[in-house]
């Protein structure tokens, strides 16, 4: 693969308006065909095998109007002294808008609570009993007869309404959970503001910083602007986008960050621009490839959860990881040779002194060699920290974030607290009881009545019955959506009350619902977590040692990845489930951790941490081949590296950080999770616990049992039996000489910074 590269790389730098051209064309090509031909982006939860989904799929059956999507639009009268159940401009208030609502499009049913108390009927859509709290429900079809057109018209319809109305009005329901986009766009600017002022001090030119840059935005419109082509084959959740455009951005600054920095270290050694650009591709950009399919493969693993969506996500976010790969190893190289030596310039009028565009620091040099004389101490301190910091994942609450977490500047919020107010914390979360009553309507009333009785539950609402005998039970809790008590209440129901009741019957009950359906969710990932770890690590050590040509180099990436990621996982724990600072990071309540989460991080910072484990370990290996000396070695193998990890971590966290200024409680965890083992994984565990644990273990670091060895196929990272002398240029191919990342003392060539 290196020869292939190199070729690659030179053929980009020599013919760069043809790689541009045809990188503008296929951009072109996705933009217009998205425009023309893609589809919308549409979320579908549907879960195959979950209780929940079952209770969907039996009312979606019957035809049950309960199927669908609904909306809440909850009212207060602005005046403190008056409510809905006496006559005067807050019941008119109340009418005139139950009648505006049933002009919606889409809606098939909206509810009349003035009129449902007036006839003695309670229920959900009602009125509170002290007069002040008001419900219009509205119901939406299932299937696809409705889309975020619906959520607009809603809302427009209500802005309408509050202009000169006697009420406060605020809206809520599955149809904001389903459609409604969360605003992050001010925390993704400015952590790419950020990383491009990283950027720029690192490499001190304009055109260095601008390059990676503008290589992840432009990768991140392909590979965006091609999910709607995509939903052709799968259909895409419309917060992918969001969740792709974070993981792209991240590994597309950083894997364009590792080539040009290796292109300038080659310019900096005397060769010309095309041979440092096939130079650069064959070594880093190999390790760019292989990072970038390890993210792509975890990613993709998510399949092993049994969760269509999360799936979906993978493949979205993999395919724009992908984009960046791809154009990494093609479109940089191009605009690396368009540039020439202006990659190392300031400005037009200054440029910078290529002798010292290496990368090996004295600083970082003392740095190694102090880490390696305390190995013992760094060893022990460092890891019983990081176990502190992981332990609090043991208490780990899992759920999905419901609008009680939300800002309070949300109408979501605003809506559940006086829904919570007015009815109690469980009518937030009611439970959508499905009962197939095999043609005996005295099972309906058993199940109804079974209901009522039970402790967790506060209160029952009719039943609804469609064809069929299929019939809804809508039960509120005495307990919110997120507390445990709700999980209790469901799982006692399910495990203990309904068997109880239907004995050998024919008849089936199912609970379904936003909040039984989380539950579920959380219940399956918890299941599937284990397994779709073990897989990871597998990969991940059968893959380093094939690269490294080692037993314990893998090991002990993997032990250190677990660290890491523990650690983040105690960080979500302290704040979104303790509420320890979370008010640092615009979050108003605790909140259960999203069951996606902790899944999706794994896979994420299992390909990222590779970035950096390659890109370390590689140039340590190659020491150690060239002198034989482990401690020698890992101290080199520090300082060669040290500048870009730091600063390809900094951009990362940087990029990753600005999700959290976002207002979606999910987004934050997962930019807050993925910032934390970054900073963890590239400051702690690779300049510390790396070098340690390296030095304890001394030459048995390189240890492979011979017949192992024969069995497993050489993946040559860094091209390193395929390196010539760059002061002996020949064309067409290489001569192995010396390693490009040889110490000073073997080249004769200062490198310090």
């Amino acid at each position: 693969m290196s020869d292939f590269l190199y070729r690659l790389g030179r053929l980009a730098a020599r013919r760069p308006w043809r790689f541009i051209g045809a990188w503008l064309l296929l951009a072109v090509t996705v933009l217009a065909m998205s425009a023309v031909a893609g589809r919308e982006l549409t979320d579908s939860f549907d879960v195959p095998g979950l209780d929940s989904q079952e209770a969907v799929d039996l009312l979606t059956r019957a035809g049950s109007d309960q199927a669908g999507l609904s909306a809440q639009v909850v009212v207060t009268p602005l005046d403190a002294g008056t409510g809905f159940l006496e006559p005067g401009r807050a019941q008119l208030g109340l009418i005139e808008l139950r009648d505006e609502l049933t002009s919606l499009s889409g809606a098939i049913d909206v509810s009349d609570p003035v009129g449902a108390v007036a006839a003695g009927v309670s229920g959900p859509d009602s009125v509170s009993s002290d007069g002040r709290v008001a419900i219009i429900g509205i119901q939406y079809p299932g299937g696809d007869g409705v889309g975020p057109d619906d959520l607009t018209e809603l809302k427009e319809l209500v802005e309408e309404a509050r202009v000169d109305s006697p009420l406060q009005i605020e809206m809520a329901g599955d149809l904001f959970f389903e459609f409604e986009d969360p605003d992050s766009g001010i925390g993704e600017m400015a952590g790419v503001l950020l990383a491009a002022l990283i950027l720029l001090v690192a490499f001190g030119s304009l055109i260095a910083m601008g390059l990676p840059l503008g290589m992840a935005l432009f990768g991140l419109a392909v590979g965006i602007s091609s999910m709607s082509l995509v939903t052709y084959l799968i259909e895409i959740p419309s917060w992918a986008p969001q969740m792709a455009s974070m993981i792209g951005l991240g590994v597309g600054i950083d894997y364009a960050l590792f080539l040009v920095t290796r292109h300038r270290e080659n310019l900096a050694r005397g060769m010309d621009v095309e041979e440092s650009v096939g130079r650069a591709v064959a070594t880093a950009g190999q390790a760019v490839i292989f990072a970038g399919g390890t993210v792509v493969i975890a990613i993709l693993g998510l399949a092993l959860a049994g969760i269509p969506f999360m799936t979906a996500a993978g493949v979205a976010t993999s395919l724009v990881v992908l984009v960046m790969v791809l154009g990494s190893v093609t479109l940089l190289p191009a605009f690396l040779g368009l540039a020439g030596p202006w990659v190392n310039r300031l400005h037009p009028g200054r440029r910078r002194n290529l002798s010292t565009a290496g990368t090996v620091s004295g600083r970082w040099l003392a740095w190694g060699g102090h880490v390696s004389r305390h190995a013992w101490a760094y060893a022990v301190v460092v890891t019983v920290g990081l176990l502190a910091l992981a332990s609090p994942v043991l208490a780990m609450r899992l759920g999905t974030a419901d609008d009680g977490t939300k800002a309070v500047s949300r109408t979501e919020r605003r809506a559940y607290d006086l829904v919570a107010e007015g009815f109690g914390p469980g009518a937030n979360g009611p439970l959508l009881v499905a009962v197939d009553s095999a043609g005996d309507r005295a099972v309906v009333d058993r199940v109804a009545e079974a209901l009522a009785a039970d402790r967790g539950i506060a209160r029952v609402a009719p039943a609804l019955v469609a064809e069929g005998g299929v019939a809804t039970v809508m039960a509120f809790p005495t307990t919110s959506p997120q507390d445990q008590v709700t999980l209790e209440t469901i799982q006692r129901l399910r495990s203990e009350v309904f068997p109880t009741l239907l004995g050998g019957s024919e008849a089936e009950v199912h609970i379904g619902g936003l909040t039984a359906s989380n539950a579920d969710i959380g219940d399956r990932v918890n299941s599937r977590l284990p397994v779709f770890i073990a897989a990871v690590l597998g990969l991940s050590f059968l893959l380093l040692m094939m690269v490294f040509r080692s037993v314990l180099v893998p090991l002990k990436a993997a032990v250190l990845n677990l660290l890491s990621i523990g650690a983040a996982y105690g960080v979500l724990v302290m704040v979104f489930n303790w509420g320890w600072g979370a008010g640092l990071i615009g979050l108003e309540s605790t909140a259960p951790i999203s069951p996606f989460i902790p899944m999706f991080m794994f896979a994420v910072l299992f390909g990222l941490s590779m970035d950096y484990e390659v890109f370390l370990l590689s140039r340590v290996r190659e020491e150690y081949l060239a002198t034989g000396d482990n401690d020698s070695s890992v101290i080199h193998g520090i300082a060669g590296t040290a500048r870009v990890i730091t600063s390809a971590a900094l951009i990362m966290i940087s990029v990753f950080g600005g999700f959290v200024l976002g207002s979606d409680p999910t987004i934050k965890m997962f930019g807050l999770g993925l910032a934390t083992a970054i900073l963890v994984d590239a400051s702690v565990v690779r300049m510390v616990l790396v070098p340690a644990t390296m030095k304890l273990m001394g030459d048995a670091n390189w240890w492979l049992p011979r017949w192992l060895d024969r069995l497993l196929p050489t993946i040559d990272m860094e091209g390193a039996s395929d390196r010539r002398d760059p002061d002996r240029p020949v064309d067409g191919g290489w001569e192995s000489v010396v390693p490009m990342t040889a110490p000073a003392a073997l080249t004769g060539k200062s490198l310090d910074v």
